[in-house]
């Protein structure tokens, strides 16, 4: 019981995972409400209020809190329905990776010798592939979509999955519950399936909400380009480009959609940074 009441007061202490919970919080609830809590659909133009201001400059209303696009869109209803695609990019793209990378990173660590090194060859020539540039060219030959943006990034953002995961294997491979196993003839799927993978949780889940913020960075910057999630969809990256050329005369149109994605990036950031800190046995100073 005190062990327990240690633990949650480790957790509630500690400033930074608590605001990344906050954040997300936040956010999931604004995207699965969405459609509840949006005033508009995002989708609606009405040209002859396009371009209307928000609420705290002149000509704005609370008639659109955050004012329209350069099509009459309301942007808050946008943003609701924004935070549903970034959530959906980030998360499929840390399970797709998540499993490339945990399966490859598991094999070098159990098995080492040439199998690791042939998989460490591997992870090397993934890490020397630029990440945005062969991103930019899939999408142009196989099409912009929500399913290939995600498929696109899952398959480029395994390396620190397996990088990490590898790197614990190889810890509890030489661990006495391992070799305890071993003795008792259990099978190597048993050994990584009952001893092996649910020591890697910890690990997984970390390495998950970073690599959860960099992928929606890497999908808004993708969507600035013009080849990440296809317009209408009301991506955060695609309003951004959306803006661009107004920048001079309604600066709101790019800062809106930037502080939301600043807000999750670095929610999910502080998220990842504090489930390591409570985490692990000691703790991080």
């Amino acid at each position: 019981m005190t062990a327990n009441r240690s633990s949650l007061l480790r957790w509630l202490s500690h400033g930074g995972l608590m605001l990344g919970l906050l954040i997300l919080f936040i956010v999931v609830t604004m995207a699965i409400f969405a459609s509840l809590l949006a005033p508009y659909d995002p989708y609606l133009q009405s040209l002859p209020t396009r371009f209307t201001p928000p609420v705290w400059f002149p000509g704005g209303g609370w008639e659109h809190p955050l004012g329209t696009d350069h099509l009459g869109r309301d942007y808050l209803s946008r943003i609701m329905y924004g935070a549903q695609i970034s959530l959906a990019i980030g998360i499929g793209t840390a399970v797709v990776s998540g499993i490339i990378g945990t399966a490859i990173g598991v094999c070098a660590g159990y098995f080492g010798g040439k199998v690791d090194s042939i998989l460490m060859f591997i992870i090397t020539a993934r890490l020397a592939m630029p990440v945005v540039l062969v991103a930019l060219a899939v999408v142009a030959l196989v099409g912009s979509s929500l399913t290939v943006v995600m498929l696109t990034l899952g398959f480029l953002l395994w390396d620190r999955f397996a990088l990490v995961i590898r790197a614990t294997t190889i810890q509890l491979r030489s661990s006495e519950f391992v070799t305890a196993a071993e003795l008792q003839g259990a099978s190597v799927l048993q050994i990584i399936g009952h001893e092996i993978l649910p020591n890697l949780l910890n690990n997984l889940v970390v390495v998950a909400t970073l690599e959860m913020a960099q992928a929606m960075i890497l999908e808004a910057a993708l969507s600035f380009l013009g080849l990440g999630v296809p317009a209408p969809l009301p991506s955060w990256g695609l309003m951004i480009s959306e803006g661009k050329d107004s920048i001079l005369f309604e600066p709101w149109l790019i800062t809106i959609p930037g502080v939301f994605l600043f807000a999750l990036v670095l929610g999910t950031n502080l998220l990842g940074d504090g489930l390591r800190d409570v985490m692990s046995p000691n703790g991080r100073n």
